[in-house]
């Protein structure tokens, strides 16, 4: 089993930046790829951000490439999301998720994860 909390979702201005965070606990967090995805009101849940177990390489979605940053810190068990210029259809509950596949690659695949955090919101505002 393994749990994951995400933290530092909130409110912010249109052009601003956040900082999300994902804190895991229960298994290896550091053998096993990581990713964000959100889930916008009336809409189905899309990927946003992946990376490797050792953080040597990232894959974004096309709609928050070179904006959003992400990043793992395997010796503190997190996983983070820089977020910057931010648009209001970045609005969205934030979910950090951990791959099924162990020392492998970065996945885009909602179904390529088996544990997920219970989200955080992010609002931004025009």
């Amino acid at each position: 089993q393994v749990q994951l909390v995400e933290s530092g979702g909130g409110l912010v201005q249109a052009g601003g930046s956040l900082r999300l965070s994902c804190a895991a606990s229960g298994r290896s967090f550091s053998t096993y790829a990581m990713g964000w995805f959100r889930q916008a009101p009336g809409k189905e849940r899309e990927f946003v951000a992946a990376i490797t177990w050792d953080g040597k390489s990232t894959y974004y979605a096309d709609s928050v490439k070179g904006r959003f940053t992400i990043s793992r810190d395997n010796a503190k068990n997190t996983l983070y999301l820089q977020m910057n210029r931010l648009k209001p259809e970045d609005t969205a509950v934030y979910y950090c998720a951990a791959a099924k596949y162990v020392y492998r690659g970065v996945y885009s695949r909602s179904d390529d994860y088996n544990y997920w955090g219970q989200g955080t919101q992010v609002t931004v505002s025009s």
